[in-house]
């Protein structure tokens, strides 16, 4: 059960990573179809002119011209290819899926095709192009598993319908194991790229993941003061914007009395309030020990009384483990004026603001302009 899993899992791509799949595997096609096409472009230019100039019949014979249509249509369908791959419709997801894709199944068929048509002419013809074709697309295209299935299969059944009868056992058989390891050789690249993207995309997950720790608080969730900070700067020129602090009261003696895991508790429960207070705010920090600070947009003066006493009264309900704490905390607000100020100044007032709550007697309010 466990192996048959592991088997899945190694012949598919995990819906998640899919779209950044096809990404990588369009533009790694579109180089390799480029050089592939320039290479045909100039072989099959000599190659026609080799019938019609240095041949001595010319188009006369049939043979002739039935290799003169095999070398126009490789090169037409190069041709197209080049022609509409670099359009902007042509990148498109499905509209690209179905160029690149349905031009090398058309390349490897032609191969196929050319290299039966020499077998059925000679019997004793190589059998090297089929090998070529199919060697070099497995390394030089990447696919997902479904499509080497289609590629490598079409080719194979056609080899045998066309020129089966023909081959000898042995090349039978070696056309057999060279199907077989080219298929092999695609699912192992397309498994190599689906395993880098998807320990790229992890990568680039944790990283998000410890950019966002190392903008916040750890005890809190909150932003930190640097985040806080780096948040209200493109928000300190707009008139009437308000920032406020939020200070507990007496919290030394919280932690004198009842210990650190309480006093953890009664600032984890601060920061809730204060969100909950606070849900349209700019941003919400623990700028430092008991300190909170809350930036909010232009508000009345009713407005944040209201909720800065409903924040009061919500931390004085604070109990831990049934028993009443006794915390509590004081708030120093202040607007800005029209002209905007630095985050250090607007800082350093409301400060002042809070100090001037603490000073009438704690658990107030205390709202100042600029």
């Amino acid at each position: 059960m466990i192996m048959g899993r592991k088997l899945k899992d190694f012949f598919t791509i995990p819906s998640d990573i899919l779209p950044e799949f096809w990404h990588v595997a369009f533009n790694r096609n579109r180089i390799s179809l480029l050089v592939i096409c320039i290479m045909i472009l100039g072989m099959e230019l000599f190659n026609m002119a080799r019938v019609l100039l240095w041949s001595s019949s010319g188009l006369g014979t049939l043979n002739n011209r039935i290799y003169f249509g095999f070398y126009c249509s490789l090169f037409v369908v190069a041709a197209i290819y080049l022609l509409f791959a670099y359009l902007p419709k042509a990148r498109r997801p499905k509209m690209e899926l179905v160029l690149q894709y349905g031009s090398v199944l058309f390349f490897l068929l032609w191969h196929v095709s050319i290299n039966s048509y020499d077998l059925i002419r000679d019997a004793n013809a190589e059998i090297g192009i089929y090998y070529t074709a199919i060697l070099g697309i497995s390394i030089f295209i990447l696919m997902t598993s479904k499509l080497a299935v289609i590629m490598y299969l079409s080719a194979y059944v056609l080899f045998m319908i066309l020129a089966g009868g023909i081959l000898s056992s042995g090349d039978r058989i070696n056309i057999t194991f060279t199907s077989i390891v080219a298929f092999a050789v695609s699912v192992t690249n397309c498994h190599h790229y689906a395993t880098n993207i998807s320990q790229r995309m992890e990568i680039s997950k944790m990283n998000e993941k410890l950019q966002i720790l190392a903008q916040r608080d750890a005890l809190t969730g909150l932003l930190n003061k640097a985040a806080f900070e780096h948040c209200a700067e493109s928000h300190l020129q707009r008139e009437g914007v308000v920032l406020l602090i939020a200070d507990l009261d007496n919290f030394k003696s919280v932690n004198d009395l009842y210990g650190h895991p309480c006093g953890d508790f009664v600032l984890k429960e601060t920061a809730l309030s204060v969100e909950a207070a606070f849900p349209d705010a700019i941003g919400v920090s623990r700028i430092g020990g008991d300190e909170f600070a809350v930036l909010l947009n232009p508000v009345d003066e009713s407005y944040l009384k209201e909720k800065a006493d409903s924040l009061i009264s919500s931390i004085s309900k604070i109990t831990w483990h049934g028993i009443d704490v006794s915390s509590g905390c004081s708030i120093g607000g202040c607007r800005i004026g029209a002209n905007g100020v630095s985050f250090g100044y607007l800082y350093a007032k409301t400060d002042k603001a809070l100090y001037r709550a603490k000073a009438e007697g704690k658990g107030r309010f205390f709202l100042t302009k600029l």
